[in-house]
């Protein structure tokens, strides 16, 4: 067990600090092609993104999930695994090269045309490490993956600013990407330890197909929900107000990465690892729960307050339109980690057919309120994600105390009293800078400082256990560092 821990805890600091490092650098690089480029410009490329994001669930068939839940592996199974996913890869590369003409009449903008006919490379590229990737991950090598995502967001970024700077426009973004994906497929494919042999079996393929169907499922359910919003502002409005809201998702993106896909990354395969044991599995999916509903309304609180003078600080003025956006996106960005770490429960346990159920309930109401939020606008949507994201939390937590036998109220506690935390938090800070008569700058600083002490000073009161287990965690690190030195 406690070697599992130290792997776990390694494998997640690794990733933590790689995906620090990786969107730190993706941070900046953005920021100056926010400043050289329109809105427009990320409004076609949002567009793009979200053909490309949809059609490449279908590249996998949640077959690499599958390779990280199962016990026992065989060099098989990862070899029929790289070909079949290749194979769909090449498919959908043509379908989308041959889809570019309609796509664009559907949105009656024939720039989109090029743009899509080249970002259809990008299926093969992924699907060429999409297996040495699923290896590392199941190793728990994140520091490899760490490594590599960070020099490869440098050096597309690079490129992409140095192309934009010389009057590329649209096409500095779309570069940025394709030379990020190749350069992440030539690392992993030369330093993850695996070549693909000549090995098939569709046997193989069925022994992960039960699981990995329904994760597929899941997998082709989320890529929708989460980039339908695009394709219908997209649609509706213009490419100029997709920009805007395209960077105000983006940097709610920052705060999800920054608190629940460190954590997914390593939880999943742990998990996996100890589903058979109960207890412990009880004990682990607690820690993580209080730890991350800490992590998260801490980050939120600090996001929200700073949303605007982020926003005008970094971008300028031409992106104030994005504000309003990312504010109401920030709150409901809050129950996106929480679900994470709830429905990788059902994942890790190998229960596809209730994380299924759940993903279809949650995909159903999702669906039937989205036509109606969209009758009040973009705000109608943002408003109607917000309860949304409370409705998902519900039944995420019903199924996951049902799976692992645990009272709701258990799963409940750390969520409720972290939102009342932040909530005093933020009025409290609100309410103070404004009677205090400052710049704009010390503004800033005054009300995120007063948000955050009151929001460790009342975790240190309540004692919860959140902040207990992230301060020992801390002390264990520091320890271990005393003692190497």
């Amino acid at each position: 067990m406690k070697n599992l821990k130290q792997k776990g805890l390694s494998a997640f600091i690794w990733d933590f600090m790689g995906k620090l490092a990786n969107q730190g650098s993706s941070f900046i690089i953005t920021i100056f092609l926010a400043r050289l480029l329109e809105p427009g410009d990320f409004g076609l490329v949002a567009i793009v993104m979200v053909v490309v994001g949809i059609s490449q669930v279908f590249t996998d068939v949640g077959l690499s999930g599958a390779l990280i839940q199962r016990k026992n592996v065989s060099l098989t199974h990862y070899s029929s695994v790289f070909y079949f996913n290749l194979s769909i890869a090449t498919l959908l590369a043509l379908l989308t090269y041959v889809a570019a003409h309609p796509i664009a009449k559907f949105y009656n903008n024939e720039r989109l045309i090029p743009l899509i006919e080249v970002i259809s490379i990008l299926f093969i590229i992924n699907a060429l490490s999409s297996v040495q990737r699923t290896r590392l991950r199941r190793q728990l090598n994140n520091a490899l993956i760490s490594k590599v995502e960070f020099i490869s967001s440098i050096f597309s970024g690079a490129i992409g600013v140095l192309l934009a700077l010389n009057g590329a426009g649209v096409w500095s973004l779309m570069a940025q990407i394709i030379v990020g994906s190749a350069f992440n497929t030539c690392a992993f494919f030369i330093y993850s330890g695996w070549r693909p042999q000549f090995l098939f079996s569709f046997t193989a393929l069925a022994d992960l197909w039960a699981f990995g169907f329904r994760m597929f499922f899941v997998s082709l359910l989320n890529a929708i929900t989460e980039r339908i919003d695009f394709l219908i502002i997209g649609k509706l409005l213009s490419p100029e107000t997709l920009g805007f809201f395209q960077r105000a998702k983006s940097l709610r993106m920052l705060l999800i990465k920054y608190t629940s896909q460190s954590l997914m990354s390593v939880l999943f395969p742990v998990l996996s690892l100890i589903q058979d044991d109960l207890p412990r599995f009880q004990n682990v999916i607690l820690k993580s729960l209080n730890s991350m509903c800490f992590i998260v309304f801490l980050l939120v609180g600090g996001f929200y307050l700073s949303a605007e003078g982020m926003i005008l600080f970094l971008y300028t003025d031409k992106w104030a339109a994005s504000i309003p956006y990312l504010e109401m996106l920030l709150i409901s960005a809050t129950a996106y980690p929480i679900n994470a770490v709830l429905v990788n429960v059902l994942s890790s346990r190998g229960n596809s057919k209730l994380f299924l159920r759940m993903a279809l309930i949650k995909k159903t109401i999702f669906f039937s309120s989205l036509y109606v939020a969209f009758q009040w606008g973009l705000m109608g949507y943002l408003y109607a994600l917000i309860v949304l994201s409370i409705v998902n939390t519900y039944i995420s937590i019903y199924f996951v105390s049902y799976e692992i036998q645990i009272k709701k109220w258990t799963l409940w506690k750390p969520i409720l009293t972290q939102i009342g935390t932040t909530l005093i938090s933020v009025v409290c800070a609100l309410s103070f800078a404004n009677y205090v008569m400052v710049t704009s700058l010390n503004k800033f600083l005054l009300t995120n400082t007063t948000f955050v002490v009151l929001f460790l000073a009342q975790n240190i009161l309540l004692k919860t256990t959140g902040y207990i287990h992230i301060l020992d965690e801390v002390k264990t690190i520091l320890k271990k560092k005393k003692l190497l030195s």
